[in-house]
């Protein structure tokens, strides 16, 4: 009998203390962000991230930072247009500002590290020749893998392989496509492809749209700056290796297709949840809305190379198309399924809606589980940070989320490391 109870007491505990299950806590509803106060409790982020009031002719680039997280918990954080990456421990204190070396020599321009390949690898970003430059985890060079096409999005497979989100430019269509590439070889194989028309006569092109970017910009779901809308896929496919499978999912038409690391497809499977439409009437007044902002810059100049005059005649051309523009809208515009997607430390992917209000802080979100289906909805909020939801800025290990995000109402770099409880 004293071992039967024995035996049900550590039962008991083993049970108490086995954390508990994702999937749990996004089932019980609104998912609370709440940040951990004691990780990285003893940075100063003035220095550390002094590199956050960085601009470029006058525009700020501070906040173009990604992170990548190494096995042991570190953290990697790429600090875009500058020659190193900061090195965070697992308890969230700063250690060093490091580069990639080769035979002690550091290399005088290097891109964002994309990812980590069998635990023991840094890949990185693309640079402007197709190089992909590789080391090991301390930053010494080993070798440099080549494509010719620019990317999206990479992410580590097993067997040596990282799949990639590509594009291409052909002189009459732009390419999207998903591509798995070979750490050996450098070998690639296309898995899925998407073409899209390129304008070819000017008056029947439209350069700029100033209505609706859909990008990963977290809270916000469409912007009110110019931006060019014609190179290729407004939104480009998204990527999850999820267990021993690779899932890429379409924002604009909701399918997820499903292949193993070899490229070939298991299965194909369509969202079924409904497609929500910008009115006509929203349409207008986000377009009167950026209107309204050039005609009140002033002076301001949002092309820092050009003389005063020269940026005068720009805005004064950009506001007369806009307003043009603006009698043009007559059609309900859809949103495409989803914004981004986020894998989480159980394998379960995380399907973001773009927000229903501006800054509203709010994420809705559906869960994709790891047996292949739609399992749940939730949605995602926090009091003490302007979330950015984007895989760049968030990544999930043990159960946290740590994440490169706004703190609101501070004096100094808002910018911080931060690790995030899911609670309810």
């Amino acid at each position: 009998m004293k071992k039967l109870i024995l035996a049900a007491v550590f039962a008991l505990i083993a049970a108490s203390a086995s954390p508990q299950k994702l999937i749990d806590i996004y089932n019980k509803g609104t998912v609370k962000l709440v940040p951990d106060a004691e990780y990285g409790q003893t940075n100063n982020w003035n220095t550390v991230f002094n590199s956050y009031y960085d601009t470029i002719y006058g525009a700020p680039m501070g906040d173009r930072k990604s992170l990548i997280m190494l096995p042991d918990g570190s953290v990697l954080v790429n600090n875009r247009y500058r020659n190193f990456y900061s090195k965070f421990a697992p308890d969230g204190k700063f250690e060093k500002e490091f580069g990639i070396t080769n035979n002690g020599r550091r290399f005088q321009k290097t891109e964002g590290i994309a990812g980590v390949l069998n635990g023991k690898i840094l890949y990185s970003d693309l640079d402007n020749m197709g190089n992909m430059v590789c080391s090991d985890l301390d930053g010494n060079y080993i070798k440099t893998l080549k494509l010719d096409y620019m990317t999206r999005q990479m992410i580590p497979l097993s067997n040596n392989k990282i799949a990639v989100v590509g594009w291409v430019i052909w002189s009459d269509r732009f390419r999207d496509f998903v591509a798995i590439v070979d750490y050996i070889t450098n070998r690639q194989k296309v898995i899925w492809d998407h073409f899209t028309d390129r304008c070819k006569e000017a008056e029947h092109c439209k350069l700029f749209n100033y209505q609706y970017n859909f990008e990963d910009h977290g809270n916000v779901s469409y912007s009110t700056m110019p931006y060019i809308n014609n190179l290729g896929m407004s939104l480009p496919p998204k990527i999850a290796w999820l267990g021993n499978k690779l899932v890429v999912a379409i924002p604009a038409t909701g399918e997820i297709l499903v292949f193993d690391s070899d490229g070939n497809q298991i299965s194909k499977d369509k969202i079924d949840w409904a497609v929500n439409e910008i009115s006509v009437e929203e349409q207008k007044k986000i377009q009167q809305k950026a209107i309204d902002k050039f005609k009140n810059m002033g002076e301001t100049r949002f092309a820092g190379w050009a003389s005063p005059e020269e940026n005068r005649r720009a805005r004064e051309t950009l506001i007369s198309e806009m307003e043009a523009d603006l009698g043009k809208i007559s059609e309900p515009i859809q949103i495409p399924y989803f914004s981004t997607v986020l894998q989480d430390s159980d394998n379960n992917l995380l399907f973001f809606e773009f927000p229903k209000e501006e800054n509203s802080n709010k994420f809705n979100v559906w869960v994709y589980g790891n047996e292949g289906s739609f399992v749940g909805h939730s949605s995602f909020v926090c009091d003490d940070y302007t979330l950015q939801i984007t895989p760049s800025k968030m990544v999930f290990y043990n159960g946290y989320i740590y994440g490169l995000q706004l703190k609101k109402n501070v004096n100094g770099v808002p910018l911080s490391l931060v690790r995030y409880k899911l609670t309810n």
